[in-house]
């Protein structure tokens, strides 16, 4: 395995093993374990991880992207800075991970290597994910400086008609010599960090460069290749996105004729009790799956955290979810087991 692969997995640990994280995190797995079996506990956890979004926008126009897809004009938001450190100064002693990235495009952000580094001074772990068309040889630079632990880097095509299909906008020079740029820093700077993991999601489009895609890696000296399933919003009567290799699709065509997600959809979901995502605007969501905040169980901008993650709205989604998933529509399109 990569040494860089390690090193991550090793922070991981380390960040874990502080006393108020571990007491948290044994409450938080009773809690759910509990919940399972229909006691819904009131306990005062927080979550082992969160994500904070650094801004709405993108440059890119991806079609199955609802930020890519708007067709109106919206106006930028980014978070606010005093927002990130109230939060993270609240829930330091408990917060095992924060995720940089939602919906936009992170390093849109000029304040993306300031938030790593207030996180850090938390020893909070971080990762983040791009399309890297932002990515310069002096951010890279600033990004490994900054002590990130895990950079995904979007790549969804071994060449640009194929990448570009799907990346719309988006060049795969630019994110190869992102890759490059990055690693050319981390051995300058003797760096073990970031993780530079390249993410590679599967479409009828691009399943036949899987193979080249692994060439790619090895060449630019990425650490680590994902292949990840596409999320469909239009897939009921087929989508010509949809891969014809069965490992990799979610979904699954059934007697009726008709494309279903492979998910059971059991009445439960850990990410509701280990994790919450709060978007440019502040509003604390319940996942990532809350692509239009229409589940919001507050706004941090009004409360603390603690106070939106454990109020009523947040208490009757999980009740309701535990009851029926398949009521949230966001829930009848998640891989969640």
């Amino acid at each position: 395995m990569n040494l860089n692969i390690l090193y991550f997995y090793f922070r991981i640990l380390k960040s874990t093993l502080h006393f108020h994280r571990l007491i948290n995190a044994v409450k938080i797995k009773t809690s759910y374990f509990l919940s399972y079996f229909g006691v819904l506990t009131h306990w005062n956890t927080k979550p082992l991880f969160i994500s904070i979004e650094p801004t709405n926008i993108c440059n890119l126009n991806c079609p199955e992207c609802p930020v890519g897809m708007r067709t109106e004009q919206v106006k930028q938001v980014q978070v606010d800075m005093r927002v990130v450190q109230k939060t993270l100064d609240e829930l330091s002693q408990t917060l095992i991970h924060v995720i940089l990235y939602f919906q936009g495009e992170p390093l849109i952000n000029r304040n993306f290597t300031d938030i790593v580094r207030y996180a850090h001074s938390k020893k909070i772990l971080t990762s983040s994910s791009t399309n890297a068309q932002l990515l310069t040889d002096s951010l890279a630079k600033e990004i490994v400086q900054s002590g990130l632990d895990r950079l995904i880097v979007s790549v969804d095509g071994a060449t640009q008609e194929t990448y570009g299909a799907y990346r719309v906008g988006g060049k795969l020079e630019k994110a190869l010599a992102a890759i490059e740029y990055l690693a050319k820093w981390k051995k300058k700077l003797k760096s073990a960090s970031p993780l530079i993991e390249v993410q590679f999601i599967v479409f009828k489009t691009n399943e036949h460069e899987m193979g080249v895609m692994k060439k790619l890696v090895k060449k630019y000296k990425a650490d680590k290749l994902t292949f990840k399933t596409a999320q469909l919003y239009d897939f009921e009567n087929g989508n010509p996105l949809l891969t014809s290799i069965k490992k990799y699709a979610r979904y699954e065509l059934r007697s009726d004729g008709k494309y279903h997600i492979k998910s059971p959809l059991r009445n439960r979901c850990k990410r509701l009790w280990e994790g919450s995502v709060i978007n440019s605007r502040g509003d604390v969501l319940p996942c990532c799956f809350d692509k239009d905040s229409k589940y919001a169980f507050g706004n941090v901008r009004n409360k603390p955290f603690s106070k939106e993650w454990h109020s009523e709205k947040a208490y009757n989604f999980r009740k309701g979810m535990l009851e029926n998933r398949k009521q949230f529509d966001m829930c009848r399109n998640c891989t969640e087991k």
